[in-house]
């Protein structure tokens, strides 16, 4: 969804819906308290590596200021204090916007610009923080019991866990409100624009929550170019994203039989995985090159000594290409179980039968030859081996 995000902010800029106003030209009249006579700039405001870029300058003079653009599309612009540490984002609907604050308010509660489309985005980003602050009260005082609940005798703490999960309950309605709250409003803000920068809060969202919000868009503004830029390429992402979950599907998941594989030993002879049927095996894919692989080898090590008696044994399958590395690794790292290999590197048969795209990879597989575990490392490893193996 990152991606997405990065793409609408892109596109509010570059294709934005019709200005009301004459020849494209905006005016902002402001009217500003507690703050110095000083330069304020209108900048345009750009969702991408590009830095604002300033458009027009004024000066306040008794809280008084008049500043101009001419753009002959919306977007987002920002006004800027030359000695202040503020910023406004605002949207150019109307010809003329009228802008209020004051210096000493720290609520924002005394700023606004006088425009629907305005108006609109300030409720929402509003409406967001008070979410925002309200889960974070509810974090710390999730933290707080947690850390009250070490320190308590045993009838505290069972008090504290009851606490502690309905504090927990409540958190993630607060964060499911919080999702349906911003989808809701780009499903029915009347501004296209305010709709493309709500689009920017769905990152933690699951797509397919959003997926006829952001179809709507098109029937809703069917004349502005950047929805149908945005829906577009959610749409492929959507696409894209059901072809890697089919293609994920067609490798071996939990509770499918795994693959057999028959590749040569150290030996030159040929070893098949079936060959362990009856035991619990963990197939270890790795490679004498690979660091990450090394260093996790000591935890196969470690589970292989304490469960080797229980009908456990490891099937170590390397993705190298050197045979002499490939054959001093196992001795270094004290791998005694048995191993096998192509010596095809990437290209290895095992590769394509598993649809890993990293290692270390691994699964297990249980007497029958079913997976009952995928990608398990540390402690992982060892609790579930405690799980199957009593």
């Amino acid at each position: 969804m990152k991606k997405l995000f990065y793409s609408v902010t892109i596109c509010l800029l570059l294709f934005s819906c019709n200005n009301n106003s004459e020849k494209g030209r905006f005016t902002v009249n402001g009217d500003v308290k507690n703050i110095p006579d000083q330069k304020i700039y209108l900048e345009e405001m750009f969702f991408s590596q590009k830095d604002p870029e300033v458009l027009d300058t004024a000066v306040i003079k008794n809280g008084k200021f008049s500043i101009s653009a001419i753009a002959p599309e919306q977007g987002l612009y920002r006004l800027r204090f030359e000695k202040e540490r503020m910023g406004y984002i605002f949207i150019n609907d109307l010809p003329s916007i009228k802008f209020i604050t004051d210096g000493k308010d720290l609520t924002g509660d005394a700023t606004s610009f006088s425009t629907p489309a305005n108006a609109s985005l300030m409720n929402f980003l509003k409406a967001l923080n008070a979410q925002r602050l309200e889960l974070e009260r509810a974090a710390a005082q999730i933290g707080f019991n947690k850390a009250n609940q070490e320190k308590a005798g045993q009838s505290n703490s069972e008090n504290l866990d009851s606490i502690i999960a309905v504090e927990t309950a409540d958190q993630i309605k607060m964060i499911e409100r919080s999702k349906q709250f911003v989808i809701k409003y780009i499903d029915t803000t009347s501004n296209p624009v305010n709709a493309l920068f709500a689009l920017g809060y769905i990152r933690d969202i699951e797509p397919h929550l959003v997926e006829n919000p952001i179809a709507n868009l098109i029937n809703r503004f069917p004349n502005h170019k950047a929805v149908g830029t945005i829906v577009a390429q959610f749409n492929k992402m959507m696409e894209d994203r059901k072809a890697q979950e089919e293609a994920k599907n067609k490798y071996p998941q939990i509770g499918s039989l795994a693959p057999d594989i028959t590749m040569n030993d150290v030996n030159d002879k040929p070893f098949s995985l079936s060959e362990l049927r009856g035991k619990y095996v963990l197939v270890d894919f790795w490679a004498s090159w690979c660091g990450p692989c090394r260093g996790e080898n000591p935890n196969v090590v470690a589970a292989y000594k304490k469960f080797k008696d229980k009908n456990f044994t490891v099937l170590g399958v390397s993705l190298d290409k050197n045979k002499d590395q490939w054959v001093q690794a196992i001795a270094d790292d004290k791998l005694t179980w048995k191993h096998i290999s192509d010596l095809k590197y990437w290209s290895s048969a095992a590769v394509e039968l598993y649809g890993f795209d990293s290692i270390p990879y691994n699964v297990l597989v249980d007497p029958d030859g079913k997976i009952i575990g995928i990608g398990l490392r540390g402690e992982a490893l060892e609790s579930k081996l405690e799980e199957v193996l009593k």
